[in-house]
């Protein structure tokens, strides 16, 4: 394997078959067809409801799908939604997950930077979720593709870690511990990862020619978010507990904004 897609592919095909399936499960795809608004976050749920009241007949691509919840839901909501990843084995298992369910959904083998095989001006709202700028070699690449298959006047949104908890590693801690300077973006590791900041983000979608409109600055919904999922650290966790894990006090983390989302319009 010579180059960051290659790598990362062979190995989020195999992560899709090990520890992925969680997401995958009968309670939690369950819990997107009773509501569909769970797969976002309250805020990001607001700032989509706002670019887009009604979804139904609406042209959605999902890049760098994932465990495909924010594709189901917008399905859900009536729009005819395209599943883009990498991997071929996060596709084909989120492809039975659809086929079970009866959900019309095309899903497309396609790097996010790429984005070869989809049309251009083809889509009215272009959404991606948390974890997809770390695997992100070129962010320049991933917008201008993102901006090439928008329709004109189409809205793009996304939703990812906030930068500035990149420094200090996402832990709860009674001290701030710092294992990065902020502007050391990577890249990281034996799978290549990268830890871009705002402005890396940003010029990128704003030199695409894409017009940000909008940006939140948000914190987690509950203290699952400061627990190790790799783990079990979260499972024994009372409520008390992980209601605590969000007081800055106690852990001073929580005191920076946890999640980062951008709407930004062709």
């Amino acid at each position: 394997m010579d180059n960051y897609s290659d790598i990362i592919k062979h190995n989020w095909n195999q992560w899709s078959e090990t520890w992925y399936r969680r997401y995958r499960t009968d309670e939690a795809i369950s819990k997107i067809i009773n509501r569909p608004e769970s797969a976002f976050h309250p805020a990001v749920f607001a700032m989509i409801k706002n670019a887009f009241p009604d979804l139904h007949g609406k042209r959605v691509c999902v890049p760098s799908s994932g465990d495909n919840h924010a594709v189901f839901a917008f399905h859900l909501m009536g729009a005819n939604v395209t599943s883009c990843d990498i991997s071929e084995k996060q596709l084909e298992n989120s492809s039975v997950i659809a086929q079970k369910q009866g959900w019309n959904i095309e899903f497309i083998c396609a790097d996010t930077m790429k984005l070869d095989s989809i049309k251009s001006d083809a889509f009215d709202f272009v959404y991606t979720s948390n974890g997809v700028h770390v695997w992100i070699n070129d962010l320049h690449a991933m917008y201008q593709n993102i901006y090439r298959i928008l329709k004109n006047n189409g809205s793009y949104i996304m939703f990812d870690i906030h930068p500035f908890m990149r420094p200090f590693g996402i832990q709860a801690a009674e001290k701030i511990n710092v294992v990065k300077p902020y502007d050391s973006t990577g890249p990281f590791g034996e799978v290549p990862t990268f830890k871009w900041r705002i402005q890396d983000i940003m010029n990128a979608i704003t030199s695409s020619s894409l017009c940000v409109s909008h940006m939140e600055e948000m914190y987690a919904e509950d203290g699952s978010f400061w627990v190790d999922e790799s783990k079990e650290d979260g499972a024994s966790l009372s409520k008390q507990e992980l209601d605590e894990l969000c007081n800055w006090q106690s852990n001073p983390l929580a005191a920076l904004p946890q999640w980062l989302s951008i709407h930004a319009v062709k």
